[in-house]
């Protein structure tokens, strides 16, 4: 007659725990990143729409340029930076680098490659086109060339990008960029004779 084998330790747990009839359906940690990774590629296939969208929500900004400016920046950067983190961690699962370069990469956010990279994958790419360190991920930048295709202005993924600036980090690229925008746009007025 063969032996019984002891119990583990997790089922030992689980019978000394108080029995319920709330059973969690299908919650794990595993579940939960999944969830990240749908809505980022959903944003990879809807690159284009977004890039429209994108140039479309720019110009809104730069024309409230004035009352980013009355304001002061300083001011406005606490309730941008919350609706650009709650917008941007939504939809691409923005790391808030204060670098957003997700125009030019496909609408995948590169700050979500395990190493960072900001300029291409690793040579560690797996063949299914996979993270080599999350093996369950899909490659950021597998995904970025693949939105980048139907974007209007996709080879703007082939610009080799600046390192990231860290103190930049936890800062909205949304008003940093506008700024920008707004001082080339005055120059080039001063400019023009």
């Amino acid at each position: 007659m063969a032996e019984r084998p002891h119990p583990t330790q997790a089922a030992l747990v689980r019978q000394a725990q108080a029995k319920s009839d709330y059973k969690p359906a299908d919650v794990s940690p595993q579940r939960r990143v999944q969830g990240r990774y749908t809505m980022r590629l959903w944003s990879v296939r809807h690159s284009r729409g977004l890039e429209w969208l994108y140039k479309h929500f720019a110009s809104v900004f730069l024309t409230l340029h004035p009352v980013w400016k009355t304001l002061g920046y300083g001011r406005v950067e606490r309730p941008v930076k919350f609706v650009e983190r709650n917008v941007k961690g939504l939809l691409f699962d923005c790391r808030m680098c204060g670098q957003c370069v997700l125009s030019s990469t496909g609408m995948s956010c590169p700050m979500n490659c395990p190493k960072q990279l900001r300029n291409g994958p690793c040579g560690g790419v797996r063949a299914n086109g996979n993270c080599e360190v999350e093996p369950d991920m899909p490659c950021v930048w597998v995904k970025a060339w693949e939105g980048s295709r139907t974007m209007r202005e996709g080879d703007a993924i082939l610009s080799v990008q600046k390192p990231v600036d860290q103190s930049l980090r936890e800062t909205s690229s949304w008003l940093r960029v506008t700024a920008q925008a707004a001082a080339e746009r005055d120059h080039a007025k001063v400019a023009q004779p």
